[in-house]
């Protein structure tokens, strides 16, 4: 069989330790797509210049790729290290600010963590979301607001926490079904609740590479006690956060960089007429959230604007395709 002829390729330059950045940028530069042709350049450029910066050595290579290999093979259905490793390094904080920015009084995104899962149960309003008989009980009442006050309705919300061991349903060997979860709808005054058990700080997972990674780091591997919720809405946009419990020991010095002094709660004593109105005992605290929603038009307009800015700090000639950054050749 002939062989086929391959398609034009630029040709390489006689390759040095100083030029192999631009050849490489050079052959990717056939990309069609001109996004992923500028990331490709922004990701050669950067990591070819740590190489050269830190004169980074064959063995520290070689370790670098064993640490993401283990990475890989420590992912499973219900386990992602992946997200682990992006959360202790900051880039998932980092990635939503870009992506998710809010608009002034708007609540305020978290990281989503690598233990979201797709099967938690669809609940109605009052919902026991947690049968721990070791937690503290918890009343969370919430409402999903405009950024003028007005309530929305049919918000779908996500809701996920730890038992009181600190630890997540999916590491608990043998788990035969979702606990600590649950997906509710807020009503036509936007408000939507359920009974649950009062977080607790835990530690990551410190038995795979990324909780090596931290040890060799120096730094601990605990999270402040917290409670993740997700809402969505077609029309607005989808916000992932947290709120977290005040005076946490842990509140400043997050593993995974979540906590933001917005997103800070208190738990409040409950009181007769609320534990009548819901049916709860009086040995239960009290979580009072309201989640204040921007517009898809309003967050994507403010993400247009903070990309030009930060370009142009840059000195960068761009153009935003599809609310995205690539070079302006015209």
């Amino acid at each position: 069989m002939a062989s086929t002829a391959p398609p034009p390729t630029p040709e390489l330059l006689d390759l040095t330790m100083d030029n192999i950045t631009p050849n490489t940028i050079r052959i990717n530069a056939q990309c069609p797509d001109a996004r992923l042709r500028y990331l490709m350049e922004r990701l050669v450029t950067h990591l070819h210049d740590l190489a050269r910066e830190t004169r980074l050595s064959t063995a520290e290579w070689t370790a670098a790729i064993q640490f993401l290999t283990r990475t890989g093979q420590t992912c499973s259905a219900v386990r992602q290290e992946f997200i682990l490793l992006s959360d202790v390094l900051g880039l998932s904080l980092l990635v939503d600010a870009v992506n998710h920015p809010k608009p002034a009084s708007c609540t305020e995104g978290s990281v989503l963590g690598p233990f979201h899962t797709h099967d938690a149960p669809v609940v109605a309003a009052g919902a026991r979301l947690s049968a721990d008989p070791a937690g503290e009980p918890l009343l969370v009442l919430c409402a999903v607001r405009d950024r003028a006050g007005r309530p929305i309705a049919d918000v779908k919300v996500d809701i996920w926490e730890t038992d009181a061991s600190g630890h997540y349903d999916v590491q608990h060997e043998g788990r035969d079904g979702p606990s600590e979860r649950g997906v509710m709808r807020s009503g036509e005054d936007g408000g939507f609740w359920f009974r649950a058990i009062v977080p607790v700080s835990y530690p990551i997972p410190t038995d795979g590479p990324v909780g090596q990674l931290l040890q060799m780091l120096g730094r601990h591997p605990w999270r402040p006690a917290h409670m993740h919720f997700m809402l969505e809405k077609p029309g607005w946009d989808h916000l992932v956060t947290a709120v977290y419990v005040r005076g946490d020991p842990y509140e400043k010095t997050d593993a995974v960089f979540g906590v933001k002094q917005s997103l800070i709660v208190d738990l409040e004593p409950i009181d007769d007429a609320t534990a009548a109105q819901y049916g709860v005992s009086l040995d239960t605290k009290v979580l009072r959230q309201e989640f204040v929603l921007a517009s898809e038009k309003e967050t994507a307009e403010l993400r247009d604007k903070n990309a030009v800015e930060a370009l142009k700090s840059l000195g960068l000639n761009m153009k935003l395709v599809d609310h995205l950054p690539v070079p302006d050749l015209d």
